[in-house]
């Protein structure tokens, strides 16, 4: 009722239903040497992927395969949708959220044509990547588990 009063929370959720994969797991080098940060990957069930936090989406490509957004507390995440799914140009991609808005983990960002996607022989396989902000290392309870997209996953 009062959710003005509500305060940040520090949790990060799943971006996606389906099950965790620790990012070394990840078919592409870019994510699973951590090249740009440490994270955690989805491999997705369903076709919407929701903010993982709750703080501002500061940057949705033309492409629309991705997402970042940065927290109150300075923490910087990056959701990326698929493997090699910049190539798509975004074909099968509908951004729900626009640039600058704030959000609460759980709320839908983008929606993806999974079916088409999946014809395509795209690996959906969706990833979380702190980029800045936070230098900890990730390693969740829930690796090689189903999880449900907008659930906390990492307490903060």
């Amino acid at each position: 009722m009062f959710g003005f009063l509500r305060k940040e929370s520090g949790a990060v959720a799943a971006p996606v239903t389906g099950k965790c994969i620790r990012l070394e797991e990840v078919a592409d080098k870019v994510f699973s040497s951590k090249m740009m940060g440490d994270g955690f990957a989805v491999i997705p069930e369903n076709d919407t992927a929701v903010a993982p936090v709750d703080g501002e989406i500061v940057m949705i490509p033309a492409t629309k395969h991705a997402f970042g957004m940065k927290t109150k507390a300075g923490v910087e995440l990056l959701v990326h949708i698929g493997l090699d799914t910049v190539e798509l140009k975004g074909e099968g991609f509908t951004v729900l959220a626009k640039q600058g808005k704030k959000v609460r983990a759980g709320e839908p960002v983008i929606r993806f044509d999974r079916e088409l996607l999946e014809k395509k022989g795209i690996d959906m396989t969706t990833m979380v990547i702190f980029t800045g902000g936070d230098e900890k290392e990730i390693d969740l309870k829930v690796y090689g588990e189903k999880v449900n997209a907008g659930d906390a996953v990492l307490e903060g």
